[in-house]
């Protein structure tokens, strides 16, 4: 073997998908000490997607001071990666649940700091962003963030004001003629891997208006907000978001974007493959390592390894999915292009053990693997 390429997800609660990364890449060179080891950290939207970027692409991390979601001034920050004038966007940094700690009123938070970040990268020059959606403590629509970037909303008395979750109900008018003038030339792609619609009972407030601290007759009034503000949008702005898959995600945040910025949504890993040029990296690649916490029916929804399996089919390359735990009904995954599935559980516990030797099973699974290729 001469290249081989590590591509994994974080295991939850155990490893992130850098620290994956390294202990593949020790066990394989224990072996093969001159192979070529390219590795793509992947990170699913929340906390480290920025990180994953630019671990895998190269650029730095820009710190810009803006709200967060009750707002406060605080530090974020996003990337820019050095090839292309791309910003990589985590919400989570200034709308996400972490920042409010246990004062959690989804009710009241915005997206306002994001829409901040956004303009901070705009005036630097991007000419492409890639916002990825995950880990709100939102519900709003994305309204805040439109805000920030010039949009207008107008109440009966014809106040401008930000909406927030429990103020939605009170947008009589939304006003576009305001917004950065230079996003409407730019490619704006947003991370989403749930296809949740606005509203309803698998609509963003129903979901997880409970994570964010709502009741139930919160979650009933955030969710005559978001199809307030849908019903709004499509008579202002001409965009009909209430069914589109993914609109309901990040508190309706992936509808937000569609109607205000005419974002495009798409699953995460294949932003993350598409902007490293995944595809020419598997053109001389003999082997690719990838893996999750758990494979099982969620998985085949398209997420990591099925993103990275359908990629690896088209080319031929060999793909071994190494993960914590594999559920049932998972054959699919052979037919979208995955070669083998193994466990690291090698000794059958339950996860609150198995968590505190993942990295030592991990490091054992990949040098069994390698010891069995070696055997052609």
């Amino acid at each position: 073997m001469k290249k081989i390429i590590l591509i994994p997800d974080s295991f939850k609660g155990t490893m992130s998908s850098t620290e994956i990364c390294d202990i593949m890449s020790s066990s394989i060179k224990n072996h093969h000490p001159d192979v070529e080891i390219v590795k793509i950290p992947v990170a699913d939207g929340g906390e480290g997607t920025v990180d994953a970027f630019l671990s895998s692409v190269g650029g730095e991390k820009v710190f810009v001071e803006v709200n967060d979601p009750y707002f406060n001034k605080i530090n974020a920050y996003y990337g820019m990666l050095s090839e292309e004038k791309t910003a990589i966007i985590e919400m989570a940094t200034a709308a996400g649940l972490p920042l409010v700690g246990d004062n959690m009123h989804a009710e009241k938070t915005t997206t306002f700091g994001v829409g901040e970040i956004i303009n901070d990268a705009i005036n630097k020059g991007v000419t492409k962003l890639i916002i990825a959606l995950g880990g709100s403590a939102t519900n709003e629509g994305g309204c805040g963030a439109a805000a920030a970037l010039g949009v207008k909303f107008y109440n009966n008395k014809k106040e401008s004001f930000v909406p927030v979750g429990e103020t939605l109900i009170e947008i009589e008018n939304i006003d576009l003629s305001e917004i950065n003038p230079k996003l409407s030339s730019m490619e704006i792609i947003v991370m989403c891997d749930i296809d949740n619609p606005l509203c309803g009972e698998n609509g963003a407030s129903a979901i997880f208006g409970p994570q964010k601290g709502a009741d139930k007759n919160m979650v009933k009034q955030l969710d005559a907000g978001l199809n307030h503000l849908a019903s709004i949008i499509k008579r202002d702005i001409g965009a009909d978001i209430l069914n589109i898959k993914g609109s309901g995600a990040a508190g309706g945040m992936g509808g937000g974007m569609i109607a205000f910025l005419n974002a495009k949504l798409e699953m995460g890993i294949e932003t993350l493959l598409n902007t490293v040029n995944f595809d020419k990296k598997l053109d001389d690649a003999d082997l690719v390592f990838s893996g999750e916490g758990k494979i099982d029916n969620q998985s085949l929804r398209g997420k990591v390894v099925i993103g990275v399996a359908r990629r690896t089919k088209a080319k031929n390359v060999p793909l071994i999915a190494v993960v914590g735990d594999i559920g049932d009904n998972i054959q699919k995954a052979y037919d979208e292009g995955v070669t083998s599935i193994i466990s690291i559980n090698r000794v059958c516990i339950p996860f609150s053990e198995a968590k505190l030797r993942a990295k030592s099973d991990l490091s054992l699974t990949i040098d069994n693997i390698i010891r069995l290729l070696n055997i052609h």
